[in-house]
């Protein structure tokens, strides 16, 4: 089987070959994909001779990673966490220092396309959006419970929704919303009628799926622990799909270069190529940035 192909249900891993380049897997070498999904990236790395920690707060991807990867045996070693206990996380598995540490933020495709996870607007499904079915809080909590005030600043902070104002005014006129249907229609009230680059729902949904999971904080708090975690020549890779996720991590890279603790690899991000955007649209807004620990201390 091709690597990061096959098995329908799983989405295109993006950035791949440039993934590949940077983590340079091979035998002997332990890479933690600390967002493995349904393991599109896991398993390009596993058929590199690589041992492949794979972290993911989603039982469901974790489960069906274990069956895509389950030829490649105690190479693969699936763990159910949040990346913010990264530290933690491999303590637990004995390991001190690994070879690489890759993020692919976000959300894939196979979420989207689950409409009782309620990530995806375009198909009717509870106002959930937890990537970890364990936690309580959901989406439909934050809708019908908060304060107008609180609302608009997560829609205008985490969605960067010019409308925020207006739609957390609609959403409180309109309570109880249950559905991703019914809150779409709610924000697609709210802006002018005529063509829009993208659904009126966008930024609104990405805002609620961030703060249900905590995402921007839980990626600060990890991004320290992966530089601690990797040994001399290790490199640490993150795709980030939207601003906000990217500006987190394009601040902490040059700031742990300028201490020495890294060796920056992408002066600029990396972006996909017209050919990978034309095989896979949800590649488009990919930005991969990379460095490495230096193999002697920086002066």
């Amino acid at each position: 089987m091709e690597p990061g192909r096959g098995f329908g249900v799983f989405h295109e891993p993006v950035l791949l070959g440039e993934v590949l380049d940077f983590l340079a897997p091979g035998p002997g070498k332990v890479i933690v994909d600390a967002t493995v999904g349904t393991g599109g990236h896991a398993e390009a790395l596993l058929s590199r001779g690589a041992t492949v920690v794979g972290i993911d707060q989603d039982p469901e991807s974790l489960a069906l990673a274990r069956e895509r990867l389950g030829e490649f045996g105690e190479q693969f070693r699936p763990v159910r966490a949040n990346f913010r206990h990264l530290q933690e996380i491999l303590r637990g598995l004995g390991l001190e220092k690994v070879d690489g540490i890759l993020f692919d933020l976000g959300l894939s495709s196979w979420h989207l396309a689950r409409p009782e996870r309620g990530f995806s607007f375009q198909q009717e499904g509870p106002l959930d959006m937890r990537m970890d079915p364990a936690n309580t809080l959901t989406a439909a909590d934050l809708v019908n419970s908060l304060p107008k005030k609180e609302l608009a600043r997560i829609l205008r902070e985490y969605g960067e929704e010019r409308h925020a104002e207006r739609i957390a005014r609609e959403i409180v006129r309109s309570r109880p919303l249950r559905t991703t249907t019914e809150l779409a229609r709610v924000v697609a009230r709210c802006y002018p009628p005529g063509r829009q680059r993208i659904h009126p729902a966008t930024r609104t949904f990405q805002a609620l799926r961030i703060a249900v999971n905590d995402e921007l904080s839980a990626l600060a708090e990890a991004l320290p622990q992966a530089v601690a975690a990797l040994r001399p020549g290790g490199v640490l890779c993150v795709i980030a799909f939207h601003s906000l996720e990217d500006r987190i991590v394009k601040r902490f890279l040059p700031k742990e270069a300028q201490a020495g603790k890294l060796r920056l690899l992408t002066k600029k991000p990396v972006r996909p190529k017209a050919e990978e955007v034309a095989r896979n649209p949800r590649a488009r807004s990919a930005r991969l940035r990379a460095a490495q620990v230096p193999e002697v201390p920086l002066p």
